[in-house]
């Protein structure tokens, strides 16, 4: 289906380099009929939105345009990247108290006029802005989905495909977890085209000795604070990140993919919004998909939904 079947109206609440890299995306890709650019700053927003118009020639027809609030009414799906942005240095989860704060007076604001589509969370932290915005929107908890570790876990098969040499489509692994520095390389899962990360080193051909797990699962952790630090603000991938997980929801895909969302006795893990390997359709997150994780692997995930628990707390959600 093209955009023209789909009918498809998207907004987008937040219009810096992440919401405008989105809408980019979106448009490349052809999804939407209409987008709606939402922002504090109006000119941001019209200006974004002007710039892409002069693009229209060159895609898919669309109409693009420049917002308010109510102007989210009728959309079908509304990205959220709106938020104070992470500082050199910084955590994504010292943005908490910060962010927690604007999404109690934004996520009203948005469902005061569209109580029927589903929101995607992008802002950091996202996992706990994810169980934010559930308790702002009274929305059912399968339509707020977090990008999460969608991101981490593409970062885990890019840095895996360059050591073993392949093609980083080849490489099949989750990250899950916070989106943050308690996240979790699921090792034990790690295959490649079918074939377990282990075997498969037994007869690669790049001859690379024992692989460093520690240093990429680190790498992975870091590289947000990586990029930060040389370009002042990651945009790229985790636009290309929500434009999957769009897609997956618009086309009902049934794709798998590990977001963000509130879990209930996941492995005996509840009350708390981190990442799972999630089935993705035009419900949003249909199902979570339990993983046969090894006994470290799961008391890590469990660390890290005790540190994503304190957060909320201390941000005072219920």
């Amino acid at each position: 289906m093209d955009a023209r079947e789909l009918g498809l109206k998207v907004g987008i609440v937040g219009s810096g380099q992440v919401g405008a890299t989105f809408a980019y995306a979106l448009l490349m890709r052809g999804l939407a009929t209409e987008i709606v650019i939402v922002d504090l700053n109006r000119s941001l927003a019209e200006g974004n939105a002007e710039d892409l118009n002069h693009g229209l020639p060159f895609v898919r027809p669309a109409v693009i345009r420049a917002g308010e609030y109510g102007d989210l009414e009728g959309a079908d799906i509304i990205v959220i990247t709106a938020g104070a942005a992470q500082k050199k240095g910084e955590t994504r989860l010292d943005l908490t108290k910060r962010n927690v704060e604007i999404f109690s007076a934004m996520i009203p604001s948005i469902t005061k006029y569209n109580k029927s589509g589903i929101l995607i969370v992008v802002s950091n932290p996202v996992d706990v802005l994810t169980y934010a915005t559930i308790a702002f929107s009274g929305f059912e908890t399968g339509r707020v989905i977090g990008t999460g570790t969608a991101l981490d876990s593409a970062r885990f098969r890019f840095l895996l495909s360059r050591h073993c040499g392949i093609d980083p489509r080849n490489v099949h692994a989750y990250v899950i977890g916070e989106h943050g520095d308690s996240e979790i390389g699921v090792w034990s899962l790690v295959h490649l085209s079918g074939v377990k990360l282990d075997e498969y080193c037994r007869f690669c051909a790049v001859q690379c000795g024992v692989i460093d797990r520690e240093k990429i699962i680190t790498d992975v952790r870091t590289a947000a604070y990586s990029v930060i630090e040389k370009k002042g603000a990651t945009c790229y991938a985790v636009g290309l990140a929500t434009l999957t997980l769009v897609e997956s929801i618009v086309r009902d895909q049934n794709t798998i993919m590990t977001v963000s969302g509130l879990l209930n006795n996941y492995l005996g893990i509840s009350g708390v919004s981190l990442s799972v390997p999630a089935v993705l359709n035009r419900k949003g997150i249909s199902t979570v998909i339990e993983l046969p994780l090894t006994e470290e692997e799961l008391a890590a995930l469990r660390r890290s939904a005790e540190v994503l628990r304190e957060q909320i707390v201390n941000a005072g959600l219920p």
